[in-house]
Parts: structure tokens; C-alpha cells; sequence
């Protein structure tokens, strides 16, 4: 009877310990959550997700509609790390804000094009032409760029990476340079000669990035980044983030998804 008695202590015991151990288990998967604008961003990390799943960290993909939100939200704790943006924007939003969150990762390249609804070819676009560019110093520096880029405007010396329609000291075409946020540059090319549209924006609006009038070269800074919370830069699963998205199932899910639209930047 004593034997008995002892066996059944033996099996609750190790019972109650499995039971312990259940939420221990249910709970050892770190919720990462990493915020994105909508299309190429989401659509990678939906990718990336299984391989983080089998490292142990359950990753919420969190889309934002605007460029702003994401930094912020990134820095007050309310996300543990954003994909959106290139180092000149983040620098950008550092210095006027304040965030205190930097990049860890290159991710990929959205090459910038200037589309238009009304014109197949740049040659077509009137003289006196309206053309919509980002209403943020980055974004719409960066579009100003690609027009002297391909010789149809001059900025002044020394205007670096953020440029601004003021800084313009040559136009020959007598553009008319408005400035509209970077998410409804799409919706505008109904009411303009051509908008410069962000990659992730032109897929989203379901607008084939290779009808482009004029393209940006894959060159420069604008290779874009996972960005996190400095206090974080160091921690293990930032490691993990990034080691997953920088393997050759992701390289080969971007080459054949976007079919050069978008580029791996690692």
C-alpha cells in the first residue's frame, strides 16, 4: 500500500510539474512588434516571419499609412522596430524630433520614379507642367535630385540630400514643383502632368513601377533600413530580425516577386 501510495505522490507531482511547465512553454516566443508601410515592406517580412517562428520570436507586422507615425511610435515604445524608411530620412527625423532610434540592417531599395497618367515619355511633358512631389524634406529632396539627375532642373551648390523647391535656380520646362504628402502622390497624377511616387506607394496603387518616366538610379543612400530603439541596438533578437531577413530565401523571394522594381540592398 506504502509502494502505491508513493507511486501516485510520484505521478501528481510530475503532473503539476508538467502543468508548470505549460505556460512556460506557451509563453518562451518574443513578440516582436515591427512596423511597416503598406506593400513591399509587408509583403517581406510576412516572409520573414516563419524564420523568425523558428528562432522563437512571434513577429506582428504593424502597417502605417504614413512616414511619420512609424519613428514615433517606434520611439515611445510602442513598437520594438520599424522597416520603412533610408538613412537620410531617419537622420532627418533624429535631428528635428529627437527619437533615439537607429538602424541596425540594410533591407532593400525602392528605386524613385516621376509617373505620369497623361505621358509615356518625359519629351511629352508640356512646358508650364504641374509636377507633385513629397511634402517631406527627404522624400521631396530626394525626387528635386532625380530631376537635375536627368538634366531637367538646377539646384544651387551645397544642397545636400534635402533640397527644397526654393533651391531651385534652374528650369528650363517652367515646372510648377507642388508639394503633397509622399502617400497620396499616386492619387494626384489625375490633376497633374506627373507625380514622383515611392516604390511601395506605385505597387500599393497597383501602378507597375517599370512605367516610370524617369527612374532614380540604384545608387546613393537610399537603401532601406530596420531601424530600433537605441537601448535595444544591442539586445539578441535584433540579431535574429536581421539575420533572417538577410538570407537567400528572402534575396530570392525579392528578385522574383518585384522582378527588379525592388532590390536587395545586403
Amino acid at each position: 500500500m506504502t509502494t502505491l501510495l508513493n507511486r501516485r505522490a510520484a505521478l501528481l507531482a510530475g503532473f503539476a510539474l508538467t502543468l508548470a511547465a505549460v505556460p512556460a512553454l506557451a509563453q518562451q516566443n518574443q513578440v516582436v512588434r515591427i512596423g511597416v508601410s503598406p506593400g513591399p515592406h509587408a509583403e517581406i517580412l510576412e516572409k520573414v516571419k516563419p524564420l523568425l517562428a523558428k528562432k522563437g520570436i512571434d513577429l506582428k507586422i504593424i502597417e502605417f499609412s504614413d512616414y511619420v507615425v512609424p519613428n514615433q511610435a517606434l520611439d515611445a515604445g510602442e513598437l520594438e522596430a520599424n522597416s520603412f524608411q533610408n538613412q537620410p530620412y531617419l537622420d532627418n527625423q533624429v535631428k528635428d524630433r529627437g527619437f533615439k532610434i537607429e538602424s541596425v540592417g540594410l533591407t532593400v531599395n525602392f528605386p524613385l520614379g516621376i509617373y505620369s497618367a497623361k505621358y509615356k515619355d518625359w519629351s511629352q511633358v508640356p512646358d508650364g507642367s504641374t509636377v507633385a512631389i513629397q511634402n517631406d524634406p527627404t522624400n521631396g529632396g530626394r525626387s528635386l535630385l532625380l530631376l537635375q539627375d536627368k538634366g531637367v532642373i538646377k539646384l544651387k551648390d551645397g544642397v545636400g540630400f534635402k533640397p527644397s523647391p526654393a533651391d531651385i535656380v534652374g528650369n528650363p520646362k517652367k515646372l510648377k514643383i507642388i508639394e503633397i504628402e509622399a502617400a497620396q502622390t499616386p492619387r494626384s497624377l489625375a490633376d497633374v502632368a506627373a507625380a514622383a511616387i515611392n516604390t511601395n506607394y506605385a505597387v500599393d496603387a497597383k501602378i507597375d513601377p517599370a512605367s516610370a518616366i524617369l527612374r532614380e538610379d540604384a545608387k546613393g543612400p537610399y537603401v532601406n533600413l530596420i531601424a530600433v530603439r537605441s537601448a535595444d541596438k544591442d539586445k539578441p533578437w535584433v540579431k535574429t530580425l536581421v539575420e533572417s531577413y538577410h538570407t537567400p530565401e528572402i534575396k530570392a523571394f525579392v528578385a522574383e516577386r518585384f522582378k527588379g522594381a525592388v532590390l536587395a540592398g545586403w
